[in-house]
């Protein structure tokens, strides 16, 4: 990174489960609830998923004193290779499209998948990139227990 400018974010993970598992994780309210907000409390009642191209999902991350919503429409919906889809939250001016997010899952053989992440837009600073990719770590260390110990 040069001149202090940052386009995105790309992350890669090795989980252990099989693609078709960490696709459902993706894409169900009960798992995605689980690991979105690493370990902060996305209430079920708060997540709302209509996972289909032009389909929209919300959530709420629940924190003492403050409520943080996300939201964004699904553009891609490629099961179990992956999705597409906006992300906004609450400071996000209403006539922006928001972050685009491609995940994508390969995968990898005995019961191993990896996920790559991108997360691209530009409409964040570079120190609000930064801080969005420790929280997708922190997000993805969730996920990684979520399919350990709902396999």
């Amino acid at each position: 990174m040069t001149g202090g400018t940052r386009e995105g974010i790309d992350l890669t993970r090795v989980l252990h489960a099989p693609q078709q598992r960490v696709f459902a994780a993706w894409t169900s309210p009960e798992d995605f609830a689980a690991w979105y907000g690493g370990e902060a409390d996305v209430p079920l009642d708060r997540v709302a998923m209509d996972v289909r191209p032009g389909g929209a999902w919300s959530l709420v991350i629940v924190l003492p004193g403050v409520e943080m919503p996300f939201h964004g429409v699904y553009r891609e919906v490629s099961e179990p290779d992956g999705l597409v889809f906006t992300l906004k939250d609450g400071s996000a001016p209403d006539d922006t499209e928001g972050e685009i997010v491609t995940v994508a899952f390969s995968d990898l053989g005995d019961g191993t998948t990896e996920l790559a992440f991108q997360q691209r837009g530009g409409h964040l600073t570079a120190e609000q990139y930064a801080a969005a990719e420790d929280g997708w770590e922190a997000f993805f260390d969730a996920l990684a227990a979520r399919l350990a110990t709902h396999p």
